[in-house]
């Protein structure tokens, strides 16, 4: 690891960076996104069917650890802002929480084979407990770190879609790699010993393949280097409320937190849905399905937004992505077909669900060093997470524990009762429409345009043009009377 040498007001700087360096700013994306598919879409299953724990009860698990990340996210976010190095303020965080995650991963996979429901039961609790701490230590500087390694505002879009693709591309690898393994296990394995086998193998291999990853990007990234004058001069336990003054970002985090908790219910519950209402065993097929188109699809919502703007074009895609999923209420047992292809034309708009919001995010942190002059990306990275960690919590728990409620029978041969198979058709489709639908409107009155961004770069300028030029050059290009710079 370099340590921070590059001056912020070099034309390199304002460029923005490389394609080389968008490549290993998303790697290490790849296998946190393998990880979290792991642990949100399989593993419930998993430690339902195969371990035996209530499904309440993992639901009420994975629900508490993201009530205690919204302790430790704001707090890794303002640690990291304030962190001074000679190797800057985020890679050395990526550093120390690499290996931990790698252990706690791996652990939380491999549960004791000869260990009671008790006891499995805290092992469970306690790895998803220390899993995302160390997932919050990583991630929470890694997402402020992409927010300040461009100020240009469609080179964003460029440099999250590599994130967010990575993200996507771990999650493929998440749906194919079980399927592989159960193919090269003995067909004459016992259903749980396989089961547990599968699961070791996967954590070894997305805990090994994270570690290189995390130092390729440590080692290529070069931070810019903030004055005094910039960095955040207090920490409190409520700056995450004082972001919510920020109007873009409070439209912006309420509009993607409904539309994240709508599509974290079809995240959790796929298999289920899959498996129960369509009566097919190939429910990693269709996420594997799912998951490829959307990410084929990144390139198209990049382009879109360049010559449209953010904001529309993260509104068609949420638009896309819910026409079509709204059919899939309409399915029944043996329609196998007719889901494929609506899960097909749904997932054209994933990639613009996930990069465009993203990158929104880092163009409203410009708003707030206007406002303030300070570079807060790690407090608002944190205040970023926990709206997708209680999206992704209170989705899968409230999912899981519907499901207990309404009868649902673990173990996956018996036949369901008709509350539970009503419940999971609703549960898998029909709110996430709901909550997709509630989110286009809410985006509707996001304010900062394209223009309004290049203003905001523009006013950085005038007004500390010893540490803000960067970025309010022309983009390659376009014109500055385009840009919206007067």
């Amino acid at each position: 690891m370099q340590p921070t040498t590059e001056n912020p007001l070099t034309p390199s700087a304002v460029r923005g960076i490389g394609t080389a360096d968008c490549l290993a700013y998303g790697l290490p994306a790849v296998f946190l996104g393998a990880i979290g598919t792991t642990y949100y879409v399989f593993l419930p299953k998993f430690y339902a069917d195969t371990i035996g724990l209530p499904l309440g009860f993992l639901g009420l698990i994975v629900l508490l650890s993201r009530f205690w990340d919204a302790v430790t996210d704001p707090l890794i976010g303002q640690l990291s802002d304030r962190s001074r190095s000679r190797f800057g303020r985020r890679r050395p965080w990526l550093l120390a929480g690499g290996l931990p995650l790698a252990i706690t991963f791996a652990a939380v996979c491999m549960p004791p084979a000869a260990a009671s429901s008790a006891f499995a039961g805290w092992w469970f609790a306690v790895t998803t407990f220390l899993l995302f701490f160390f997932w919050t230590i990583i991630v929470v500087p890694y997402e402020a770190l992409g927010a300040e390694l461009t100020f240009v505002y469609d080179q964003r879009n460029r440099l999250f879609a590599c994130r967010e693709g990575g993200m996507l591309l771990g999650t493929v690898v998440a749906a194919v790699l079980p399927v592989l393994i159960i193919r090269w296990l003995p067909a004459d394995s016992l259903p749980a010993l396989a089961q547990r086998l599968q699961f070791r193998i996967l954590g070894v291999v997305y805990a090994l393949g994270l570690l290189p990853a995390l130092l390729l990007a440590v080692s290529r990234l070069r931070e810019l280097r903030l004055t005094a004058a910039q960095m955040p001069p207090r920490f409190s336990v409520f700056a995450v409320l004082e972001l919510l003054r920020n109007r873009p970002f409070r439209i912006l985090l309420l509009a993607y937190t409904v539309s994240a908790l709508g599509s974290q219910l079809p995240a959790t519950l796929v298999l289920f849905f899959v498996e129960q209402v369509l009566g097919s065993p190939h429910g990693a097929l269709f996420l594997l399905l799912y998951l490829l188109v959307g990410l084929c699809g990144v390139p198209f919502w990049v382009r879109l937004a360049r010559h449209t703007d953010k904001r529309p074009a993260w509104i068609a895609a949420m638009a896309v992505n819910t026409v079509a999923f709204a059919g899939v209420l309409m399915l029944g047992h043996g329609d196998t077909v007719w889901y494929a292809v609506l899960i097909t034309i749904s997932a054209l708009g994933l990639g613009g669900t996930l990069v465009l919001p993203a990158s929104m995010e880092a163009d409203v942190i410009d708003t707030d060093e206007l406002q303030t002059g300070w570079r807060r990306e790690g407090l608002f990275s944190g205040g970023w997470s926990i709206s997708r960690k209680l999206a992704a919590a209170l989705g899968a728990a409230t999912g899981l524990a519907v499901l207990g409620w309404c009868g649902y029978v673990a173990g996956g041969a018996q036949p369901q009762p008709p509350g539970a198979l009503l419940a999971l058709r609703l549960l898998y489709a029909g709110v996430p429409c709901l909550c997709n639908a509630l989110a286009i409107l809410l985006a509707w009155r996001y304010p900062l345009t394209r223009a309004a961004h290049q203003e905001i770069r523009r006013q950085l300028a005038v007004a500390a043009p010893d540490r803000s030029s960067m970025g309010t050059e022309s983009e390659p290009g376009v014109a500055p009377e385009q840009q919206g710079v007067s």
